[in-house]
């Protein structure tokens, strides 16, 4: 089976543990990794990870 490449908001609000609302509200902040077609948002998983990884503050 292929792994996917994308998430749709929903699938990225159960990855993240967050509400359908909220995650629509982190797809339109600024710098957020999200690709649109044509109607549809998705997210690159690739780009999400990236993302993750350097917004997560660390401790000194």
């Amino acid at each position: 089976m292929m792994e996917k490449l994308t998430l749709s908001v929903e699938e990225l609000g159960k990855q993240l543990n967050i509400c359908k609302q909220s995650a629509y509200k982190l797809i339109n902040s600024r710098g957020f990794p999200v690709l649109t077609l044509g109607k549809r948002k998705v997210v690159p998983v690739e780009t999400l990870k990236t993302w993750l990884r350097e917004n997560t503050l660390k401790g000194d």
